[in-house]
């Protein structure tokens, strides 16, 4: 009887091992690059109630894979900004997509046309879109005319604006580290410290173009600068009131948000040690 029993005992062991191992099924990690036109999203990140580029992107990987996928983005973007490049992790049961262009191609059927997936890449299990990013790069355009086909992708300002005076601003960004007076209220950010590496603006094609890279960005930053910065070019504020601004640490003490449709994030860095 006491042998029959330990023999049950082992059988059950087994059987129950075989169950745990068939189980953990050791996933692999992807980084999905793409890019989307905003103008239709409430941002990048799900919400309740609300269409966004994530909940898109999720749903659309979720059928194509017949898996549960829950994408993890390099930020979040506000409503109505665009992205020609974004950068999201994933991980997934399928040992190497990355490799199988007709993944690629069917994801992009069955995406609507203002989201497009343009790569995958095999990451190590440890990288993450969001926190192994080591800059980030934004353009805001402003339009000198009115352009209905720039409508949606840019901000129309009649009048002249001082190129040269908003470079000097941007110049003096480089000098600052701490850009509380042009972040979101309440954003819930631990910290408001950013190390901007570039920033200056240029014209082209009828067009003032803002472009700025940094280490990180707060919620809002981008447009509370290029808002800021408007009313240097338009004379409603001098250099040393700038400085002032962003010593103050106070966001009522800046200007006006852009509007989100000017607003492109146009690169993300990583080191390339954690691609596989």
């Amino acid at each position: 009887m006491c042998n029959n029993y330990h023999y049950f005992e082992y059988l059950i062991n087994i059987l129950s091992n075989s169950y745990i191992c068939t189980n953990r099924t050791v996933k692999t990690r992807y980084f999905i690059y793409l890019s989307y036109r905003g103008t239709s999203y409430h941002g990048w990140q799900i919400q309740s109630n609300s269409m966004t580029v994530q909940k898109v992107l999720d749903e659309a990987f979720s059928t194509i894979l017949n898996e549960h996928i829950n994408t993890l983005g390099a930020g979040r973007t506000d409503t109505g900004v665009h992205a020609l490049f974004f950068c999201a992790h994933f991980d997934s049961n399928f040992p190497d997509i990355a490799s199988d262009r007709d993944i690629l191609f069917r994801i992009n059927r069955y995406l609507p046309k203002d989201i497009s997936v343009t790569g995958i890449r095999k990451v190590l299990p440890d990288a993450n879109a969001r926190f192994s990013a080591v800059s980030r790069t934004y353009k805001y355009y402003i339009s000198k005319i009115k352009d209905p086909f720039l409508d949606d992708s840019s901000w129309f300002l009649y009048g002249d604006i001082d190129l040269n005076l908003m470079n000097q601003a941007s110049e003096l960004l480089l000098n600052y580290s701490d850009f509380t007076s042009f972040s979101k209220l309440h954003s819930g950010s631990k910290t408001n410290l950013c190390r901007i590496y570039s920033a200056g603006w240029e014209e082209k094609n009828n067009q003032l173009i803002f472009t700025v890279k940094a280490d990180r960005f707060l919620r809002n930053m981008v447009r509370a600068l290029v808002g800021t910065m408007v009313e240097i070019g338009s004379g409603k504020m001098d250099l040393m009131q700038f400085e002032e601004v962003i010593r103050a640490k106070d966001r009522c003490r800046a200007g006006m948000s852009a509007p989100a449709k000017g607003l492109f994030l146009v690169n993300i860095e990583y080191p390339e040690e954690i691609f596989v």
